[in-house]
């Protein structure tokens, strides 16, 4: 089932080291088949609060979610982002073709 990375920025400050880690995330994530499907601030909010950007990275399965993450490839470039991005991450698997807000009743 596929599976999604997703970041809620809350603030970012602009830095070389935050350039550097946009320049080699892809290749961390290609290996597990990731790709971005959202990625910037340009949303509307209509509920609540946010903050400075959502990001949004699918995944073929939740272990290739985790693979990723985990990855020493992408733990070797993490700290670029965590020193000048402050936010929240989470790794949560998709629904199946069909879902309806119904079947979360089943549960």
């Amino acid at each position: 089932m596929t599976a999604y990375a997703i970041m809620y920025v809350r603030s970012a400050q602009p830095h070389p080291e935050v350039v550097e880690y946009l320049r080699q995330i892809d290749a961390t994530l290609d290996p597990f088949g990731g790709r971005f499907l959202v990625h910037g601030d340009d949303f509307t909010v209509v509920e609540g609060s946010w903050g400075v950007a959502v990001i949004v990275v699918e995944f073929p399965d939740r272990e290739s979610a985790h693979g990723w993450y985990e990855s020493a490839a992408y733990r070797a470039i993490l700290h670029l982002r965590t020193n000048h991005i402050e936010g929240d991450c989470v790794l949560a698997n998709g629904v199946p073709d069909g879902y309806r807000g119904a079947d979360s009743l089943d549960h």
